[in-house]
């Protein structure tokens, strides 16, 4: 399927969604991802939802990482060059919300994205063959190709994936895992 009928298709189901059922399907996807076998590495990297793309709240699964005493990674991004950044976060981190309304620390440490075991990653769609649709700018992608090769990459998303393939670019790269607030998909 197309990946721009798929973006519209996802902004649409995502904008009708209140901010009751996402806080609810947020803390279900987070309980969700305690049935991973994931738990046992030590960098994980968590994206900060924008609040006006009605994106997963991140919150509950930054309580986990936390909880299990994870050294958790945030990004900065950088949209003139589509790189990101990668910043540990500690109690002292403080955060501004750019231009494009993403919560990015304003300082810390930067971390190599080759320590980074684990990825949770925002979409907009994907498919049971764990391909995914973003929103089109290709950060995740570049920045998984600076990652060691093993990294395990986690989608999270409120809803269940496409039947049909989604069409994929040479640079795209699948996911090992989605949490939607039902079922874990392996890949």
């Amino acid at each position: 399927m197309e990946k721009k009928k798929l973006r519209k298709k996802y902004k649409e189901l995502r904008a009708n969604l209140s901010e009751d059922q996402i806080d609810t399907k947020s803390l279900s996807i987070a309980n969700t991802s305690l049935e991973l076998d994931i738990w046992d590495y030590e960098y994980y990297h968590i994206f900060l939802p924008i609040v006006k793309q009605k994106e997963v709240d991140t919150s509950y699964m930054l309580n986990i990482l936390q909880g299990k005493d994870k050294h958790i990674l945030v990004s900065k991004s950088d949209f003139t060059t589509h790189q990101m950044k990668h910043y540990l976060l500690t109690d002292s981190t403080r955060f501004i919300v750019n231009d494009y309304g993403i919560p990015e620390p304003e300082n810390g440490i930067e971390i190599d994205p080759k320590k980074i075991d684990v990825v949770f990653m925002p979409l907009l769609a994907y498919d049971l063959q764990g391909n995914r649709v973003g929103y089109g700018k290709g950060f995740y992608d570049r920045f998984l190709s600076e990652c060691k090769k093993e990294v395990i990459k986690v989608g999270l998303s409120f809803f269940e994936p496409e039947v049909r393939e989604i069409r994929k670019n040479d640079t795209d790269l699948p996911l090992n895992y989605c949490i939607s607030e039902r079922k874990v998909y392996k890949y």
